[in-house]
This record gives C-alpha cells, sequence and structure tokens, in this order.
C-alpha cells in the first residue's frame, strides 16, 4: 500500500500551503510547490538511492493517473556539459540566500537539470547572446529534501538573519500562508530554473561576505547587493509583491528587461510564474508528476 511522502526523520509531510505557493516549490509556484488534493497519496519508491514522489507533485491541470512503478532514473545532466556559455550563480550552495546558510542537498554549486530542459536552455542562450546577453542560472533542479529544509526553517522561531535582505516587509511566520514557501516544488522534477539576464561582457560578480550589511532587495539596483544581473527591479528570492512578473510598481528598465526574459524563455519553450520574474519551467518537461531527492552533486548526473 503506497504510504505518503515522509521527511528524512519520518515524520509525514503536512504542511499547507496556499493557492499562491502552487507555482514554485518553494516560493510559491503551482510548478513550486502544489500540495496533493484531498484523497490523493503520495506514492513513494527509491532507485538507486532516489526518493521520488510518483503522485502529487505535479501541476494542477487534470492528467492521467500515473503508474506506481518508479522510473530507472530522472537523466539529469550537469547545464556546463550541455553549454558552458550559461553563466551559474547558486545560491542555495552558499549562504547567500533567504535562510542564510547552505539549503540541505546542495553538495555542490551546480545546475542539474533532465536533458531535455538543458538542451531547450542552451537554445534560449543562443537568443540570448544574439541580442547581446547571457543566461545567469540561481537555481536548476532542488532536491525534496531542500523544500523540506526550507519548511522545517520557516517553522523555526528566530533564525531569520536574511530578513532584511529578501523579505523585508513580511514577517517570517507568514511566509507560507502568503505563499511564498510551500511544496512541493517543479525544481524537484528537474526541469525547471530561476534564471536572469546579464549584459555581455559580463561585469564581475560581486563576491557576498558573511555578516556584511544587508540591503532590502526592494532597494534602487544601485543600492541592492551587486548581483551583475541587469536591472530586474528587485534581488532575486525576493518575498515581495514587487517581483511578481508584471508589477507596475518597478521602473521602466525593469519592466523591459523582465519582457525580454519571459519571451527568451517563453520562445525556448518554457513557462513562466506570475509571482517570480525569474522562475520558468520546461512546458514538455519529461517528470510533469515526479519528484526527486537525489543530492545536487556531479555524481547525480546521469
Amino acid at each position: 500500500m503506497a504510504a505518503p511522502y515522509r521527511r528524512g526523520d519520518g515524520t509525514a509531510d503536512a504542511h499547507p500551503v496556499s493557492a499562491a505557493a502552487r507555482e514554485h516549490g518553494r516560493p510559491g509556484s503551482a510548478d513550486r510547490h502544489p500540495r496533493p488534493a484531498a484523497g490523493r497519496r503520495w506514492l513513494v519508491g527509491t532507485v538507486a538511492g532516489v526518493v521520488l514522489a510518483a503522485v502529487g507533485c505535479g501541476r494542477d491541470e487534470p492528467r492521467p493517473p500515473s503508474s506506481p512503478s518508479a522510473p530507472s532514473g530522472p537523466g539529469f545532466v550537469a547545464l556546463s556539459d550541455v553549454d558552458q556559455r550559461i553563466l551559474t550563480d547558486i545560491r542555495y550552495a552558499t549562504g547567500h540566500n533567504f535562510v542564510g546558510r547552505r539549503i540541505d542537498g546542495y553538495q555542490e554549486p551546480l545546475c542539474l537539470l533532465t536533458a531535455r530542459a538543458a538542451d531547450a536552455l542552451r537554445g534560449v542562450q543562443d537568443a540570448a547572446l544574439a541580442a547581446g546577453r547571457s543566461l545567469k542560472v540561481y537555481d536548476c533542479y532542488r532536491p525534496q529534501r531542500a523544500t523540506d529544509d526550507f519548511l522545517n526553517w520557516a517553522g523555526q522561531p528566530g533564525q531569520d538573519t536574511m530578513k532584511a535582505a529578501f523579505y523585508p516587509r513580511v514577517a517570517k511566520a507568514e511566509l507560507v500562508d502568503r505563499g511564498y514557501l510551500g511544496a512541493p516544488s517543479a525544481h524537484s522534477r528537474g526541469s525547471t530554473v530561476d534564471v536572469t539576464l546579464v549584459d555581455m561582457p559580463a561585469p564581475e560578480q560581486a563576491r557576498y561576505v558573511p555578516g556584511q550589511p544587508l540591503v532590502a532587495c526592494t532597494a534602487p539596483r544601485p543600492q541592492r547587493f551587486a548581483d551583475n544581473s541587469v536591472d530586474m527591479g528587485t534581488g532575486f528570492d525576493c518575498f515581495d509583491p514587487l517581483s511578481h512578473t508584471d508589477s507596475d510598481r518597478v521602473g521602466p528598465t525593469a519592466r523591459e528587461n523582465r519582457r525580454q526574459l519571459r519571451q527568451l524563455m517563453t520562445d525556448g519553450g518554457f513557462v513562466g510564474y506570475d509571482r517570480e520574474w525569474w522562475h520558468f519551467r520546461l512546458r514538455d518537461e519529461p517528470w510533469p508528476d515526479t519528484c526527486f531527492d537525489l543530492p545536487v552533486t556531479r555524481s547525480s548526473a546521469d
């Protein structure tokens, strides 16, 4: 008999999530982190150390019943092996993120994706370079344990050292209820990326130093952390309405940059998320109903 997905500590995953959190797996996404519908159970299988949920990780639209048989493997590749031109800044493998430490499951600062998603992203990079810009990815495949880590952190009092930078206008205790955090995540299916644009030739990326003064992700670009991204109106992973893709409260330059990113990604076969300008899922993803829990390390690539 199938059992609900359980965390490493053996407790059942029963975190609530609002409708707004269904597109991201962490900060809100219908692809992000939808919860199983009432009466549905998550099927669990283990394949070569891969914990996967064969049901309950998909999008909200109706789908044929999933087979309980487990896949042989996700077929992940390292993006750098497919296209070395794409820049990377894998924040969850570092302390420069909204939690303030390396996230569980991120053993290397590596972008893993399904081969199909990596090939599609290479096509987007061709188009971006033709326009004088490059893609830069912040996050790619995300293990289920990382999403669990986010939610466990959200339930702990305190531990909000990065609030001033990433959620300056939202209380930590409200992040789940407001839809900024949830589970499961589209990223755990291996075909979703968090991405931005960088002018070419790429400016040098500033190094984050733990303990440095924090500036709100909603502040004007010259005041924010010196990300070498073009101006998108907010920093990455900014839990604020200003991050909504079509926000009219950001300046004209940021609106145009968001429009260009969305156009490039859409033309390349990806679908955006209206609450996060950086979040895109491959439309024709190979594992629409399956979440994986392999660690982010080169050994997880086929």
